[in-house]
């Protein structure tokens, strides 16, 4: 019976190597300083690090970003399509992006002038997200209690407002259908 192969681990970072970390997943990924950050200092806790004073991981990002490899404009405007084509809403959206480290106050494509032209845009989100989701005027009868709160929670976690998703909600089916239609 042959013995299972052991790998070695790999080498601690020192600074070249830990470029090349940072330089290879820009170029798969489009990011933000803080996403990057995160995950070289992930990589750092699981390999180490070899040189002697620690590593300027925001340093190496902000490098990074005034060469042209992280462009937060554009990952903020592909992240907020993305999650509008799936129906979530301007608070979630608006969460998400702080979150990979952007600084918004509203999300991309859905600021408070947008919104004040386009009042329906957060109503046609809810109501492709109900209808992706299968709530409200799009699913089976919610008569339970129980039922009804559910659907009114995945509402508010997808950043969809309260008096919004109480109003999808109790839509009947073909006014939902009208509504989307026409969007």
């Amino acid at each position: 019976m042959t013995q299972p192969r052991v790998r070695k681990p790999p080498p601690p970072f020192d600074s070249e190597a830990l470029e090349r970390a940072a330089l290879r997943y820009v170029e798969r990924f489009q990011t933000t300083r803080a996403r990057l950050v995160r995950h070289l200092a992930a990589k750092l806790r699981l390999r180490g690090w070899e040189g002697a004073a620690p590593p300027d991981l925001e340093g190496l990002a902000d490098r990074l970003a005034a060469r042209g490899f992280i462009d937060e404009a554009a990952y903020a405007e592909a992240r907020a399509r993305g999650m509008k084509a799936r129906g979530l809403g301007p608070r979630r959206i608006a969460a998400r992006l702080r979150a990979d480290g952007v600084a918004v106050a509203e999300p991309p494509g859905l600021d408070a002038g947008e919104a004040a032209e386009h009042p329906d845009e957060a109503e046609r989100l809810a109501l492709a997200f109900a209808r992706r989701r299968r709530l409200g005027p799009f699913g089976p009868p919610a008569a339970d209690p129980r039922a009804r709160a559910r659907q009114m929670a995945a509402m508010l976690r997808a950043g969809h407002a309260p008096d919004l998703a109480v109003r999808i909600l109790a839509l009947p089916a073909e006014e939902a259908e009208r509504l989307l239609g026409d969007s």
